[in-house]
């Protein structure tokens, strides 16, 4: 899951004790979206269970998926919940749990789902609605589904779906997400942000009519399915057209928390290109309309990969010839920090303590 942050490499240098009273306490003040990083990652060092020898790499920073060995394979397991997206959810509790899977070189297989259901507003044709789009995404990139929960919920305002799903790799095809190197070159797949300007056109369109073109609306609500929400296709393009050291999908916080994420993992650091950056003019308009930053509005449906530099060209080609487009971004290095260069100078890129579609739905 995205929040999955701040477990030691070695499980058994991990403390073991209850979070404080006090701790306990103070989250009852945090405002909408994931918790805050430092707190997140006081709070895994405390609860981290029996440690496993088997477990590749657990919770942590830039970390969102598991590793598990089970001797000629490696089982990832990654669990993820839709909050804000309530239309197409089934949809995109499939595909976003699948992209963090196939960022780890691996093969979505298998998914569970549990659907919470508001009272009161839930009937057949709303569970017939979301278990349609969870067949039909799962059999789009070839996962079963194979288990789960469904209730009707006390004190629901939206249908919420959490998904847990796993795959499977060989041990040397695994792209392990902390893997990056100084003088990678970062590629981007498509665009940002997708789904996030998918979210606002079919969540905030009463706010958006008026304030933008109908047309440009309609084709913002449609980045769902196109240019789409998956990265799966992308993920694989990449691992197999040339050296990729780290895959990341970058959700929760944007492509700028995608970014820091992953060098902070490697601890590396990185300069990104601003004037690359491909910001789809539909979110320019809508981010632009609604006063949000497109560089902090949740992200899937990019692909960020670093490369071995000598292997960018050969991989921006191959998944162009697949109809994906790519862009080299910026490039990695061993200094510390991460800056934003662009035709108005150097300065660091910026950080969003939550996802700028979070801060937006928390003032409605």
């Amino acid at each position: 899951m995205n929040n999955h942050r701040g477990q030691h490499n070695n499980p058994a240098e991990c403390t073991h004790s209850a979070p404080s009273p006090e701790r306990i306490k103070h989250l009852t003040a945090y405002p909408v979206g994931k918790l805050p990083q430092p707190d997140l990652v006081a709070l895994l060092s405390r609860t981290l269970g029996q440690p496993d020898p088997r477990v590749i790499f657990g919770p942590g920073l830039g970390r969102d998926a598991a590793v598990i060995d089970f001797g000629d394979r490696y089982l990832i397991a990654k669990t993820d919940p839709i909050t804000f997206a309530t239309d197409e959810i089934g949809w995109y509790v499939v595909n976003v749990n699948a992209n963090d899977v196939a960022c780890l070189g691996a093969q979505p297989r298998w998914m569970i789902a549990t659907l919470l259901l508001p009272e009161g507003t839930t009937d057949q044709a709303l569970v017939d609605r979301i278990f349609e789009q969870l067949h039909s995404a799962s059999y789009a990139i070839g996962v079963s589904i194979v288990g789960g929960h469904t209730e009707i919920t006390y004190g629901l305002e939206r249908p919420i779906v959490v998904g847990a799903m796993l795959g499977e790799v060989t041990p040397e095809r695994l792209v392990r997400s902390d893997g990056a190197r100084p003088g990678d070159a970062l590629i981007l797949t498509k665009g940002i942000c997708v789904e996030g300007t998918a979210i606002l056109a079919r969540e905030a369109a009463a706010r958006l009519r008026g304030k933008v073109e109908a047309t440009l609306l309609a084709r913002a609500a449609r980045f769902l399915h196109d240019p789409g929400i998956s990265v799966v296709r992308d993920a694989t393009i990449v691992a197999a057209s040339g050296e990729v050291h780290a895959m990341h999908d970058p959700t929760e916080g944007g492509i700028a928390t995608g970014i820091y994420e992953m060098a902070q993992a490697a601890g590396v650091g990185a300069v990104v290109d601003g004037d690359s950056l491909p910001v789809y003019p539909e979110t320019r308009a809508l981010c632009e309309a609604l006063h949000l930053d497109p560089l902090g509005l949740i992200a899937s449906g990019a692909l960020l990969a670093a490369v071995a530099v000598e292997s960018a060209t050969d991989i921006v080609q191959a998944l162009e010839h697949e109809g994906i487009a790519a862009t080299v971004i910026g490039r990695l290095r061993e200094t510390p920090g991460v800056v934003l260069r662009d035709a108005h100078g150097e300065r660091p890129l910026p950080t969003f303590v939550r996802d700028e579609i979070a801060r937006f739905f928390d003032t409605q």
